[in-house]
């Protein structure tokens, strides 16, 4: 635990499946008080209101939590339509040695959790119990990937929520909308939840 100012607390892990077992007991047994759990690829933000939580009550909280495992907590499910029209996804059956309709099979078949967010507002970070999808991200980066380009980059699996530059290995795309200012929560896409893709024409 590192001390982030006066209302949060930092939690370092040393891998990510740490970091989602933690987040997910911490998110079911969210104290009064407590602001926002912001889970990252090895780190747990926690912030607190210390009007309501105060610091050291946040920290007596953050050691009570016993980390769970993906079985034991049901987030929001969230099915997913996607063309597999993407730029590299013949790169991508060649890298790992199979067909483009094995990566698409994969792909679709593969329950995926958000692990965190970032990069950019609505993009997920995707996981899944297996590692027959990772590959290397791209040797040169595209200077603009369009909205809706379904990636693999690593061990994660990603949707550009708006135009941008970026490196990842593009298998698709969608009409998904990833954030949205109206909606509540913006992010279609939050911590937690499962994600399970479709292929369309």
């Amino acid at each position: 635990m590192l001390p982030n100012g006066d209302s949060a607390v930092l939690l370092d892990f040393d891998t990510l499946d740490e970091v989602l077992g933690f987040y997910r007991a911490a998110d079911r047994t969210r104290p009064a008080g407590l602001v926002d759990l912001v889970p990252g690829a090895r780190t747990v933000l926690a912030t607190c209101d210390p009007r309501v939580l105060p610091l050291r009550q946040l920290r007596e909280w953050l050691e009570t939590v016993v980390p769970v495992g993906s079985e034991a907590v049901a987030g929001a499910s969230i099915g997913i339509d996607v063309r597999y029209d993407g730029e590299d996804l013949d790169v991508v059956a060649n890298l790992l040695k199979l067909t483009t309709d094995d990566v698409i099979e994969l792909h679709t078949t593969s329950t995926w959790t958000v692990a965190f967010g970032g990069f950019a507002p609505g993009f997920g970070y995707l996981v899944t119990e297996h590692a027959r999808l990772v590959v290397p991200r791209r040797a040169s980066p595209r200077t603009l990937v369009p909205a809706g380009a379904v990636g693999l980059a690593g061990e994660f699996s990603g949707i550009y929520p708006r135009a941008s530059p970026g490196g990842w290995q593009l298998i698709g795309s969608t009409d998904a909308r990833l954030w949205d200012p109206s909606r509540e929560p913006p992010a279609l896409l939050t911590p937690g939840a499962t994600v399970r893709f479709r292929a369309v024409p």
